[in-house]
């Protein structure tokens, strides 16, 4: 029998003769669940900041589907002439005869940023790894400063100045150094071929490249600084070397950190405009050589949208936008899901 919390046994207490209450199990009712109980059991303020920063995260997803909703609805009479999948590999950018494509600035978006990051991660991880382990107090905070000064400076600048200054520099002297060197090696030669012009797919990734070192570089510098001192000293006790320190201790414990860096470095990349339109050429091409001009989506956007005169030619546009909005996120998603595999073989 259940009375009080307590369970009353089928036998008198020999003393008085009467039934004796002895402890047993609570029988406990089930507590309410959900967001009712969740509010219940709060204060008022606990409540209200709850509610705010639900509403800041659910606000997010909705500016998502609200620029994936109004990229799709524009980009419908596109999909109904070109196709979905016709559309993205289709080389034709031909606004006069109203036949459009993607393939193109699929192919320069892809080239220059997978460039940017193959110029700019050796460079970032050097400059974290000497601002964390090899350089003097009295320099840290100036090159600090410098790296964090240059993320800030806007892409129109960085595009003027490729234009005006790098373009040249490239044309007159790297590029035909360059050619000399590989030009004649079979296969890897191609990629060199062509006249040195400047404004091509190889400035474009170098400006590129510039513009990203500082997120990847500051990043890893703070991930180096999270190893623990403790373990540092220990590898340099058992006499490590500093290289040694860095290779095998500093570098594995950092990693997520490094590829959090590159990650967001690489979105970075996919999204770049100005910088880019200034020295990519516009040239709606796909080529085997880093010399030529070519076109990112980015850039035929900000470049075309203006002259967009019918509603095909608009309608392609908004297209080129949606699909490097779900390319954007696929990537960016894949590294996600490769950081966070990661993470959980650490901890296991």
């Amino acid at each position: 029998m259940e009375e009080g919390g307590y369970i009353k046994p089928d036998r008198d207490d020999p003393g008085t003769g009467e039934a004796t209450a002895l402890p047993g199990p609570v029988l406990s009712r089930a507590e309410p669940r959900g967001l009712a109980a969740f509010f219940r059991r709060r204060s008022p303020v606990d409540v209200l900041f709850a509610t705010l920063t639900g509403a800041a995260g659910v606000f997010i997803i909705v500016i998502v589907l609200g620029i994936l909703g109004v990229l799709l609805s524009e980009s419908v009479l596109s999909i109904e002439k070109f196709g979905p999948i016709g559309f993205i590999f289709s080389t034709e950018w031909n606004p006069v005869e109203e036949l459009f494509g993607a393939a193109t600035g699929l192919f320069g978006t892809a080239v220059t940023t997978v460039l940017a990051l193959v110029f700019a991660i050796p460079v970032a991880l050097g400059i974290a790894i000497f601002l964390s382990e090899v350089s003097p107090n009295f320099l840290k905070g100036p090159i600090g400063v410098a790296i964090e000064l240059l993320a800030a400076i806007p892409s129109i600048v960085f595009g003027m100045w490729g234009l005006f200054t790098l373009a040249p520099i490239m044309a007159d002297h790297v590029e035909p150094a360059l050619q000399s060197v590989f030009g004649d090696i079979p296969v890897i030669g191609q990629l060199f071929a062509g006249t040195p012009m400047g404004i091509d797919l190889f400035t474009a990734s170098v400006i590129l490249s510039i513009m990203i070192v500082p997120f990847a570089a500051s990043i890893s510098r703070d991930a180096f600084n999270l190893t623990p001192a403790l373990v540092k000293e220990s590898a340099y006790g058992l006499g490590a070397t500093k290289w040694e320190v860095i290779r095998d201790v500093i570098l594995p414990h950092a990693r997520l950190g490094v590829f959090g860096g590159i990650v967001l470095s690489l979105g970075r990349a996919l999204g770049e405009t100005m910088a880019v339109a200034f020295v990519l050429g516009n040239n709606h091409q796909i080529t085997s050589s880093l010399f030529d001009g070519a076109a990112s989506i980015t850039v035929t956007l900000a470049n075309e949208f203006t002259e967009a005169d019918s509603d095909t030619y608009l309608s392609a546009l908004f297209h080129l936008a949606l699909i490097l909005f779900v390319f954007s996120l696929v990537v960016l998603a894949l590294a996600k899901y490769i950081l966070l595999r990661a993470q959980r073989k650490e901890r296991a």
